[in-house]
């Protein structure tokens, strides 16, 4: 079954889509650019949906729904906003189609007495729809803060598509919130990075860097972005999260104002922040193999699959009975456990099948683990065996799933360090950004045009400023002017 997936080393790109398309995570569409999330795929998603809306909730969020269309008007109101999502935008100009004759052949065309007075914009992002009814919700300081988080999806008229990583549409959450001061939004900022890079780390096996982005990388019309950056197994970053201080711009725009504790009237401060299906892209990319895919036990949808094992004369109905055993043990303890009893299909299908969709897991039973009392446990990452006793099979596989992820986790990490090299002079710099060779640590004088004279002469972009890097005197890897900090340059989707 492997056969089905082309090697990385031979077509990394060709491989990630064979991963998606094979491991049943999604498909195609009818629709260009757009995808299918497949039962395998939409399940991990819900599953991390479930954990990071637990995270939002446990620091004092709300879920709420806006709409999808968007007055036209209401993007137009925030310049830098409108500047930076134009070409990306959808737009519904009737509200009804006619059935005419067209060279004999029926067709529709958009009825033209159905025209809209104003035209809608399809959501590709949501601040100017979610500011205009906090306007109306928000009068005192005693409204504020206001936590609002929704499920949604959006469009972005994609020119070139990636399954999860770049498509027209996707399903997202983005978090919306309304402050008093200044500093209550930059908290709310930090805090909600924060939440993100605790989700890549300790729930996907990511590791992260935190950072703030340039001001040309900043999301259009915020104070400054916040991200996490990952490092992918070609060597190329991926955008993981961002969490936008967005200053009082859109609060100005749609007259988003309170009365404080004097009587006086003031513009509230916004935050934006958000992750989307892209973080399933990062996790197939962050940890997959020529085998298939390999998914980190707290959010696959299946964390162990039951494999009984029997042939000719082998007591098949008592091993199939103790493999159901199994599963109800292991369900009673908490664990997502499929029992895959097909007659169908010999074991070593099964066991290609299950490492192709990437349970953490297999746990195989034969006539000799019954007679022993019994299993053996089979690990994703590195086909390792370990023999557990049936009596201690409720206690081990849990510490067995905490193994895997924490050796996710540090296997993850132990690349990403690999690939970061402190680069000083033009020439190396070229050298590593041709391959490409990971994260440059690179001086950079902070000055846009000599970010986007490297970014035309090596397609590599600041992915952050981050947090934990160190003050350290250089000169610029470009134009050789005073910086005072390393940025990440890297090639990225």
């Amino acid at each position: 079954m492997a056969k089905l997936i082309t090697p990385r080393g031979e077509d990394y790109s060709r491989w990630y889509t064979d991963l998606v398309t094979q491991g049943k995570l999604a498909d195609y569409s009818p629709v260009r650019g757009c995808m299918v999330i497949r039962p395998h795929g939409y399940a991990l998603w819900e599953n991390m949906q479930q954990v990071l809306d637990g995270m939002f909730k446990a620091t004092g969020h709300q879920n709420a729904y806006f709409p999808l269309f968007i007055p036209k008007s209401f993007l137009a109101k925030e310049a830098e906003h409108v500047d930076g999502f134009a070409k990306e935008c959808a737009i519904v100009t009737h509200s009804r189609l006619k059935a005419t004759e067209v060279d004999g052949k029926t067709t529709l065309i958009p009825d033209p007495e159905s025209a809209l007075e104003e035209e809608l914009v399809i959501r590709p992002t949501s601040e100017t729809i979610i500011y205009s009814m906090f306007a109306k919700w928000v009068q005192s300081h005693r409204d504020l803060p206001l936590l609002i988080n929704q499920w949604a999806n959006v469009v972005r008229w994609e020119m070139r598509t990636r399954l999860f990583l770049r498509t027209m549409e996707f399903l997202w959450q983005e978090g919306h919130t309304a402050h008093a001061t200044y500093d209550e939004a930059e908290e709310e900022t930090q805090r909600m990075l924060q939440v993100y890079a605790t989700f890549a780390e300790e729930h996907m096996a990511v590791p992260v860097v935190c950072g703030v982005k340039s001001e040309s990388e900043k999301f259009a019309g915020a104070k400054h972005t916040l991200c996490i950056e990952a490092l992918m197994q070609d060597r190329r970053a991926l955008q993981a999260g961002t969490s936008h201080n967005l200053g009082q711009n859109f609060a100005k725009a749609f007259d988003l104002k309170y009365q404080n504790e004097n009587g006086e009237w003031e513009h509230a401060w916004n935050t934006s922040w958000g992750v989307s299906t892209r973080l399933v892209g990062a996790l197939i990319m962050t940890h997959s193999d020529d085998n298939g895919l390999v998914l980190p036990p707290r959010l696959a949808p299946l964390q162990v699959v039951v494999v009984p094992i029997w042939k000719g004369k082998d007591p098949r109905q008592d091993i199939l009975e103790a493999a159901a055993a199994v599963t109800k043990e292991l369900t009673d303890a908490g664990v997502r456990v499929k029992l895959d009893d097909r007659d169908n299909v010999n074991p070593g299908f099964k066991f290609h099948e299950w490492e192709l969709q990437g349970v953490p897991l297999r746990v195989e039973l034969g006539p000799k683990d019954l007679e022993k009392n019994s299993v053996v446990c089979v690990s994703r990452i590195d086909r390792n065996k370990t023999f557990v006793g049936r009596d201690e099979l409720a206690a081990r596989v849990p510490e067995l799933l905490q193994s895997i992820q924490d050796g996710m986790l540090a296997t993850a990490r132990e690349w990403r360090d690999a690939s970061t090299f402190d680069v000083d002079t033009w020439d190396d710099f070229l050298g590593r950004i041709e391959k490409p060779d990971g994260f440059l640590l690179s001086h950079w004088c902070g000055k846009a045009e000599c970010e986007a004279r490297i970014q035309e002469e090596t397609k590599a972009t600041i992915r952050c400023l981050a947090f934990d890097q160190p003050d350290e005197s250089g000169s610029c890897v470009r134009c050789g002017e005073p910086s005072s900090k390393r940025a990440h340059f890297a090639k990225a989707y």
